[in-house]
């Protein structure tokens, strides 16, 4: 299957950098590209699209506007500069949120977030998830210990070794904070700075660049923002 798709942006070389993107993926078809909002909305009345990549600041209509004026919306990948925008396109449902320059890595794993969503709308039968156990053994003082996931708050990267923080106490193992992370479950578990893993369902409160687990704070960096926000915050964000 093709999906068509259309670039917004007023910028020509953001434009040039998503079409080399777009011509390296097979499934994708790009139908137009234009340089300002108002146009591509001229042209979604008249032309079916699956998929928009779209700019935030451009003149004479924004992103946000484009996005609030349409009443049938394609699935929508927002392509800025700017991260504090993220939580407000959130709530206008977009697939996810792109940080230029954009890396072809974040590029395809958001084409295929927007192709999971054209498939579930089209009711395409979804791929079941594998059952996962709720805890993990460790190495800590020459003994193996079992943790629950929910008893594990967060876990901080200290070079050749990780300190697993949990509600009874704390756990030195060693292991560095990227091969645990490989090990913890996805929709648990999210990497939120050079240093830091936490357990999503913990969380109390989330500013521009701090998260809140109890008493603890926790840095929210800004290389791992948009994709935290994305692949946890996004779907679970209330609307107005």
């Amino acid at each position: 299957m093709k999906y068509k798709c259309i670039i917004v942006d007023d910028e020509p070389l953001a434009r040039k950098g998503i079409k080399l993107h777009l011509n390296d993926i097979e499934s994708l078809e790009l139908l137009e590209e234009f340089g300002n909002a108002i146009q591509a909305a001229e042209y979604l009345r008249q032309h079916p699209v699956d998929i928009i990549f779209l700019d935030i600041q451009m003149p004479g209509m924004t992103g946000m506007e484009f996005l609030q004026s349409v009443t049938t919306r394609p699935a929508v990948i927002l392509t800025t500069a700017y991260t504090e925008h993220a939580i407000e396109a959130f709530e206008l449902d977009v697939i996810d949120y792109l940080l230029k320059p954009i890396r072809f890595d974040r590029f395809y794993k958001a084409v295929t977030k927007a192709q999971d969503y054209i498939s579930l709308k089209t009711n395409e039968p979804a791929t079941l998830e594998k059952f996962e156990p709720d805890y993990i053994y460790i190495k800590s003082d020459r003994k193996y210990v079992k943790l629950k996931y929910t008893d594990i708050r967060f876990i901080q990267g200290m070079k050749d070794y990780v300190m697993i923080h949990s509600y009874q106490k704390k756990y030195m193992t060693a292991m560095n904070i990227k091969t645990i992370l490989t090990q913890l479950p996805e929709a648990t578990f999210s990497r939120v700075s050079k240093s830091y893993i936490i357990n999503v369902n913990l969380i109390d409160t989330i500013d521009q660049d701090m998260i809140y687990i109890g008493e603890d704070d926790i840095p929210l960096g800004l290389s791992y923002k948009e994709a935290f926000l994305s692949m946890h915050i996004k779907d679970k964000l209330l609307k107005r």
